[in-house]
This record gives structure tokens, C-alpha cells and sequence, in this order.
């Protein structure tokens, strides 16, 4: 999918007061950055912001950061947030390549990584770059806690299948899974991304999965 630029972006990206940029890394000083010892979930390609700062709204109590590595469409959840009463204290942007996040976030900092409808890089030779990939997977491993958990939903069967085998090869835990989220137990409490309103109005299945790695005692 070819995006369209949006002028002006990364200059207004830069200024915003929620935005942090990727060549000012805060590893290992986010609970300065929010100014609480608050729990930190990251949603990593979080496109237009719909779904975190839903949660944001909805907990206080947990401090986010959303991952972006598009200008023209980071701007676009920036313009979402700005239309509301007031700015969330507990929510943050990064523009980002997912690549590097282990530069944004020191060992064991985050509590939870969403994943939501990633591009499936449905080429053979770009399967590393997968946010599901085991190099991925690896990435998360670093900056996880121990009771850490990665949450992937997406619509796409053949990268859900791809997901769950490079669980399975990184010796990761399954902890919940289901090819068809909105008919299953795990539906309650989900909250909707912008793409996923749209699939589930065409009747489209969402797959979910729920993983946590087990450190060896």
C-alpha cells in the first residue's frame, strides 16, 4: 500500500507535546517521562490511534505509548487526539521503525506489546520483517517483563498461521488463541481498531492470539 505524504507532518510530529522521536530514545526513563512508576503497554503500527487511545481514556492507571512509523499516518492519530477535551497524560507517540524499539525501551520496561493488523509481508523473503517473526520476537523477549504478554489480532489467516508457528519455534507459551474472535470467549472487553471495525462489518473472522515467554529458573 503506497501512502500518501501529508506536508507539514514531520515538523508537526516534532512540536507535538505527546510525541517523542526516535533519534531522542527514553530507555529506561519512561517513568520520568509520565512522572508515575504506572505499568507501560506499547502498541507497536498503531495507524490512525483509534485503539490506544481508547484505552488510555479508559485506564488511567497504565501508561501507553503508541508506535508509528509513518508520518503521514501518526499525524492522523495526533489530529484524534487533539479533538479531545483534554490531552491523555497517560498516552505517548513514538515515530519509529519497529526495528530499533529495543533502543526506545530498556530490559524488562513494558508490561504488554499489542500488535494489531500488521502488514503481513506476504513475501517468503520478507518474513523477518513480520512484527511476529521469531527476530521480533526476540525484540519483545528484551524489553518485556517476566509476566509479559504480546496480544496480535489480525485478519489475515495465512499471517496467523505464520504467528502461531514462530510461537511455537521461539519456545514461547500460547496462552489464548482463536481463529474467529467476535464468536469466541475472548471477545469481551476487546477494543476495536479502525481496520478491524471494518472487517467485522464485511463479516470477516479476526484471529487473536495471547503469548507470554517463560523464563528457564
Amino acid at each position: 500500500m503506497r501512502l500518501r505524504n501529508v506536508p507539514g507532518s514531520r515538523e508537526a510530529i516534532a512540536e507535538h507535546p505527546l510525541c517523542i522521536l526516535e533519534e531522542n530514545p527514553q530507555a529506561g526513563n519512561w517513568h520520568t517521562v509520565f512522572g508515575n512508576n504506572h505499568p507501560i503497554h506499547i502498541e507497536v503500527g498503531m495507524g490512525k490511534g483509534q485503539f490506544i487511545t481508547t484505552l488510555a481514556q479508559q485506564n488511567p492507571e497504565i501508561n501507553y505509548i503508541g508506535i508509528e512509523k509513518y508520518s503521514s499516518v501518526l499525524i492522523r492519530a495526533l489530529e484524534k487526539t487533539d479533538a479531545l477535551e483534554t490531552l491523555p497524560e497517560n498516552l505517548r507517540f513514538v515515530r519509529m521503525d519497529a526495528e530499533n524499539i529495543c533502543n526506545m525501551f530498556a530490559e524488562h520496561e513494558v508490561d504488554r506489546i499489542y500488535l494489531n493488523f500488521s502488514d503481513p509481508w506476504p513475501k517468503d523473503r520478507h518474513a523477518k520483517r513480520r512484527l511476529t517473526s521469531r527476530q521480533f520476537l526476540e525484540r519483545y523477549h528484551n524489553i518485556l517483563k517476566e509476566e509479559g504478554r504480546v496480544i496480535f489480532k489480525t485478519d489475515n489467516r495465512p499471517l496467523f498461521d505464520f504467528s502461531l508457528e514462530e510461537v511455537k519455534e521461539a519456545g514461547w507459551t500460547l496462552e489464548k488463541s482463536t481463529f474467529d474472535l467476535h464468536h469466541s470467549e475472548y471477545v469481551e472487553g476487546n477494543i476495536m481498531t479502525e481496520y478491524e471495525e471494518k472487517f467485522v462489518a464485511k463479516g470477516n473472522p479476526i484471529c487473536m492470539l495471547q503469548i507470554f515467554l517463560q523464563e528457564d529458573k
